[in-house]
């Protein structure tokens, strides 16, 4: 396919100088850092927050309207940073962002939260696109490794500190300053940013695809809710599931219609004729499947199947965490120093692919010492793919679309996440309802009414310290027998979750296998050591 005559203006073509970078760059990550610290920091404080503004039964409303909002504007971000330049919608993204977290330390019910959470990702949807965009534009393709892979190395640090973090503040200055803590590192953000940042806009005028944009807003929303809802609020075949997808569908086919011959669509559907920009999607998606999937799971088999205690779930993924910013900081230099990725691709997927096979070989005798090398392998695999792929598909097109690929990019990862928590939640449950039927003991169901066997069917109230000691103190009440039938009646249940795990590991791990399959696909074009245009030959 032909790429649209647009011709670099010369603001776009002037890099800034290099000690202008030295200031770009932190404001950069320090945005980065914000959205992704609030997705790990807010989770500690929820406990809190319901306590005092009650509602709990909107609860996953609080991430729900987040994750909305964030992802259906990736894409309309992205098109129009290409058009009217990066900093004056970083800087909108980062002002929302702000104001919307001001407002949710504010809130004062459930209501409110969850529509300034909605706004918080309104403005959060701008910051991963347009930063990792901006750092496109400020270096040639193989320059951007070594800074790429430290932008990635962000959401493995966030992990790590998130939730340790979110629980401090909470716990010392109450669950509001979780939010009012963006303020100052935002500002600080916004001051460098907005001084230093030039501005890196194309030369000629534009028309919006205003259509285009509202009919992916109206398609992707109904299918977000579906997958988040699916297997949880409702069952996968209700009417409510179904009618969902059915409004997606529609709504989605009217914008592949409409995009296709619209002069600049919002997300131009002809790019995925070019042979890199396909199979690199697909494998980023994949990919994002299986890591979000391992990043919902793992805690659960470390806590309730072997028992370790952690102060937060997300204490358990350290090890996972410091090898994915090992990964993604070293993975970047080599791609730097090399010039070259389809070797690297390869490789560190493949690592992927082997740790989560790893993963699904654990059960209840596996060891703290096998739990933390299954995870190492695994964040060695992922933490190089995150900026590896954004680069190759940054170079398979000309700077003046850096914007619309790199946003395709992270939005089809954002659904992807959706999409790999929903189903792998439903292998999980269906799986650990039917193992748990067939391991139960004659003894715990005739000690135990079958209403009440019911409610051990979620998994998440063994992660519950109080949940357990409730259980213990209703088993003494049955004297020695009431012990010998809680220990038989929770050895059946670690079993029955530790097997019902290994399916899902078994399922990212075929997720992964075909990750491979994408990468092996994707053509070796070495990277440009200037931000000119790539080789026509690539079809774009």
């Amino acid at each position: 396919m032909e790429a649209q005559a647009i011709a670099p203006s010369t603001e776009r073509e002037q890099a800034p100088e290099r000690h202008r970078l030295a200031l770009i760059l932190p404001g950069l990550l320090l945005g980065m850092l914000l959205a992704a610290l609030d997705q790990t920091i807010v989770g500690t404080a929820m406990p809190r927050v319901i306590a005092e503004l009650q509602g709990l039964e909107h609860y996953a409303w609080v991430f729900t309207a987040y994750m909305l909002a964030s992802t259906v504007t990736v894409p309309l971000y992205g098109k129009l940073s290409d058009i009217y330049g990066r900093r004056t919608f970083f800087l909108f993204g980062m002002v929302v962002f702000l104001i919307g977290s001001a407002l949710s330390g504010m809130s004062q019910s459930m209501t409110q939260l969850i529509l300034f959470r909605a706004l918080q990702g309104l403005g959060g949807g701008a910051l991963f696109p347009i930063a990792i965009a901006i750092v496109g534009d400020l270096f040639p393709p193989a320059e951007r490794g070594k800074w790429q892979g430290l932008f990635a190395a962000v959401f493995g640090f966030s992990a790590i500190v998130g939730p340790s973090l979110g629980g401090w503040i909470t716990d010392h200055w109450g669950w509001r300053w979780v939010f009012y803590v963006n303020m100052p590192i935002g500002l600080l953000a916004l001051l460098t940013t907005g001084l230093t940042m030039p501005k890196l806009a194309s030369g000629r005028q534009h028309r919006i695809d205003y259509l285009g944009a509202a009919l992916l807003v109206a398609g992707v929303t109904p299918m977000l809710l579906a997958f988040s809802w699916a297997g949880t609020e409702y069952p996968w075949g209700s009417a409510q599931i179904i009618g969902l997808f059915a409004v997606s569908v529609v709504f989605l086919a009217l914008f592949t219609v409409i995009e296709l011959r619209a002069p600049e669509p919002i997300l131009d559907l002809r790019l995925f004729k070019n042979r890199i920009y396909t199979p690199t999607l697909l494998a980023a998606f994949l990919i994002a499947i299986g890591m979000f999937g391992t990043i919902l799971y793992l805690p659960l088999f470390v806590q309730a199947v072997l028992g370790r205690t952690a102060t937060n779930s997300g204490a358990v993924l350290t090890p996972m965490m410091l090898a994915f910013v090992f990964s993604s900081v070293v993975g970047g230099q080599i791609l730097s120093r090399t010039g070259r990725y389809k070797a690297l691709a390869i490789g560190t997927v493949a690592i992927a692919t082997l740790g989560m096979y790893l993963l699904s070989r654990m059960d209840v005798t596996t060891t703290n010492a096998t739990v933390v090398r299954n995870m190492i392998v695994l964040g060695l695999g992922i933490g190089t793919t995150m900026s590896l792929f954004t680069i190759v598909i940054q170079n398979a097109f000309p700077p003046e679309r850096l914007g619309e690929v790199t946003s395709a990019l992270t939005f089809f990862r954002s659904i992807g996440g959706t999409v790999g928590a929903a189903i792998l939640g439903t292998v999980m449950t269906n799986r650990f309802q039917s193992e748990l039927t067939a391991r139960i003991p004659d003894q715990v169901r005739a000690l135990i009414p079958a209403d009440r066997l019911a409610t051990l069917e979620n998994p998440q109230v063994f992660m519950s310290p109080e949940a357990m000691q409730r259980m213990h103190e209703q088993a003494a009440a049955f004297g020695p027998q009431g012990q010998q039938v809680l220990e038989m009646l929770l050895g059946a249940i670690r079993t029955a979750l530790a097997t019902a795990l290994d399916h899902v590991f078994l399922a990212g791990t075929l997720i992964m296998a075909l990750a491979l399959l994408c990468t092996l696909l994707i053509p070796e074009v070495p990277l440009r050591r200037s931000n000119t245009r790539p080789p026509a030959a690539l079809g774009h």
